[in-house]
């Protein structure tokens, strides 16, 4: 089961007063998969990207954290298992470079 949270509608809509009542810690704390979405980002005034933004403003998420959610969203997609494969691979790549952009800056 996966669970599609579009967090910048809810509060735009009142779900939640600010983004920081989002139960994001919750369910990473409780293993909970959930994937971060944008709803009708036109509307909303929230794209995909700035959804991203506003929960790692409000939470400061970890890269092992953005990686649980990347790769949950992958296993709770319906695409194919080959193509599940192909995208956790990337989803590694693209941490595995943060990590090496990190460790470039930090022994800077």
């Amino acid at each position: 089961t996966l669970l599609s949270l579009c967090p910048v509608s809810n509060v735009v809509l009142r779900g939640v007063r600010e983004m920081r009542e989002m139960p994001i810690r919750t369910f990473l704390d409780r293993g909970v998969r959930f994937s971060i979405n944008s709803d009708d980002p036109a509307y909303f005034g929230g794209y995909i990207l700035e959804n991203y933004c506003a929960v790692q403003e409000a939470f400061g998420l970890s890269v092992d954290e953005w990686r649980g959610i990347a790769t949950g969203a992958v296993e709770g997609s319906w695409c194919s298992a080959a193509r599940k494969e192909e995208l956790v691979k990337e989803v590694e790549a693209v941490v595995a470079r943060h990590r090496g952009l990190l460790a470039t800056t930090t022994a800077a």
